[in-house]
């Protein structure tokens, strides 16, 4: 599909030690999430023009609680508009004190310096939705959300937005209660393309934007278009635009 406006990739795994121009032949606008403030340390030292690397601290990996710390946290994303990968799980050995310790850390943080935000949520999804309601920060867009009708109507009263890969297509009934201006595409390679069509790589949303679009009764490029405006909204809600290069403004203020 040719198109006046990039593809955007709201969540998508790429290895902080790969070669700049091994990266170069993605497309699009890539938001790179992070595991651990390691991770996050790595990623800020890069300059990948169309890739915004993000700092997070996987809900799932107790190494990444055991060196989480909120001052270096706030330090990381100085420079970034995007925080991601943070949140709960419910399938997860890392006990859930543990969990909401720290994402209640990071909620603080943003509380006072909001930015897009991440949201990793399996098998916790009311317990994610009860922290942001009982601290509320503009940017939360939930990531491969999987939660019921009713939870999913209650993000949406609390404001979030959602990141949808190719695999939530198998639960497109629950898709049915977002409103468009609420959506974002995502890869969450290499884990939400693994059943996509070539290529799986991070930044080919394409056959999530036309889902989309069929789901809406749209037309592809159409659907592109809301999905820059919709970013363009999370980047003015949290104040963050700053941090992004002048080229993807550009984008986003034509859609």
């Amino acid at each position: 599909m040719r198109s006046a406006f990039p593809p955007l990739d709201l969540h998508a795994h790429i290895d902080v030690t790969a070669p700049a121009s091994q990266l170069r032949g993605l497309q699009g606008v890539i938001f790179a999430a992070t595991r651990s403030l390691a991770e996050s340390h790595a990623a800020a030292q890069r300059q990948d023009d169309h890739i915004i690397w993000g700092a997070g601290s996987h809900p799932g990996i107790a190494s990444s609680h055991r060196s989480f710390d909120a001052d270096a946290f706030r330090t990381l994303i100085a420079k970034t508009p995007y925080v991601g990968e943070a949140g709960l799980d419910g399938a997860a050995k890392v006990p859930m004190d543990t969990q909401l310790q720290t994402l209640r850390s990071i909620l603080g943080v943003l509380a006072d310096e909001p930015r897009i935000l991440s949201l990793h949520s399996y098998r916790a999804t009311d317990q994610v939705l009860d922290e942001l309601s009982s601290r509320p920060v503009p940017g939360a867009v939930l990531h491969w959300w999987l939660g019921s009708a009713a939870a999913t109507r209650r993000a949406v009263d609390l404001g979030c937005y959602f990141s949808v890969n190719a695999a939530m297509f198998r639960h497109s009934a629950m898709l049915r209660h977002v409103p468009v201006d609420r959506l974002l595409a995502e890869t969450d390679h290499p884990y939400g393309d693994r059943t996509g069509p070539e290529p799986r790589q991070p930044g080919n949303v394409l056959p999530v934007e036309h889902a989309l679009a069929r789901l809406h009764g749209l037309e592809p490029e159409d659907m592109r278009r809301k999905l820059c405006r919709n970013l363009g909204q999370l980047l003015r809600a949290t104040g963050s635009a700053r941090l992004v290069s002048r080229r993807i403004r550009s984008y986003l203020i034509a859609s």
